[in-house]
């Protein structure tokens, strides 16, 4: 198992601290989405552009961890990993990313076409593209599907991360953890 003396077998903490602001984010979007029908029908405008500004938040936080991690080789994985298990890991961590920005690019398409202002506060930004249903119906549900997908691959990953911690007892979430692990 690595030590804490050893900081090449560890992220380095922005790339930790972008890594869990980034999953509390998608999390916390995500959820959001799934709220807006409980919202009042006065007010759920307001939620739906909270949802996308934190979206837009997130998306430009995504391109800063991935152009990060470009030309920065990740710690090595535990000694004894399977080749199986490397494997999977990049596969996975690609589609995570790839999930990552296309997610966010569908929603804006989405939400343009929809005729749909983003409203940022201090000031707006509209496209002045007109509402068109067969633009943004299928793009909506495009974006909801690959959000249910990436959900569903985020907890595969958390598992996975639990499992090499409490099952194989290897050190590997310790690589990403705050602090000194």
């Amino acid at each position: 198992m690595p030590t804490d003396t050893d900081p090449t077998q560890r992220y380095s903490p922005l790339a930790q601290l972008l890594h869990w602001l980034i999953a509390i984010i998608i999390i916390a979007t995500f959820a959001l989405a799934l709220s807006f029908d409980s919202f009042p029908r006065a007010t759920r405008l307001w939620w739906i552009n909270l949802h996308t500004t934190t979206g837009l938040v997130l998306f430009a936080l995504i391109l800063l961890r991935l152009f990060w991690r470009i030309g920065r080789k990740p710690p090595p994985l535990p000694e004894g990993t399977s080749e199986f298990v490397r494997k999977s890991s990049t596969a996975m961590h690609h589609i995570l990313y790839l999930l990552m920005i296309v997610i966010p690019i569908i929603g804006i398409i989405a939400y343009v076409w929809h005729a749909r202002v983003f409203d940022f506060g201090f000031f707006k930004l509209d496209f002045g593209i007109a509402n068109n249903k067969a633009v943004y119906d299928p793009m909506e549900q495009v974006h909801k599907n690959l959000a249910f997908l990436l959900i569903g691959l985020v907890v595969l990953h958390a598992l996975a991360a639990l499992w090499h911690q409490f099952i194989k007892r290897d050190g590997l979430l310790w690589r990403m953890w705050p602090g000194k692990g």
